[in-house]
């Protein structure tokens, strides 16, 4: 019952990954600054993959995070939240250069949650045999 437990953390906030990037989103859309760039800019399709993928991977991560074994588990969310928090303090840093409060709340909050996805891998608990 103790590793489901931490199963479901894991999962949810993997759920909350994928939401407040979708907040993200639709709060950037809503920024003229930002609109009046995206006019300028293409967007390839190598970069929409990317995105996309970006996009993709905390709603896998939620259901394997249920569903992969104990020790694949473990390392998928570890090996994951490494990369997620380093994308994340990225995305970050660019938003930082022209902040706006409610971008820094959201991606920081990613940071903060891909840290937590990280540590709760890291203490997952022993089982008992």
């Amino acid at each position: 019952m103790e590793i489901l437990r931490w199963k479901i953390r894991i999962s949810v906030l993997w759920l909350f990954m994928a939401v407040a990037m979708s907040a993200h989103s639709v709060l950037t859309l809503m920024e003229r600054e930002v609109v009046e760039q995206m006019w300028e800019m293409e967007m390839g399709s190598g970069m929409m993959l990317f995105m996309a993928i970006f996009w993709w991977v905390p709603l896998v991560m939620a259901v394997l995070s249920v569903t992969l074994k104990d020790l694949a588990n473990r390392w998928t969310n570890m090996t994951l939240g490494i990369v997620f928090i380093v994308l994340n303090i990225f995305h970050l840093t660019e938003h930082l250069a022209h902040p706006s409060a409610h971008q820094i709340l959201i991606i920081g909050s990613t940071v903060v949650v891909t840290v937590l996805i990280f540590w709760y891998s890291l203490k997952w608990p022993k089982q008992e045999e």
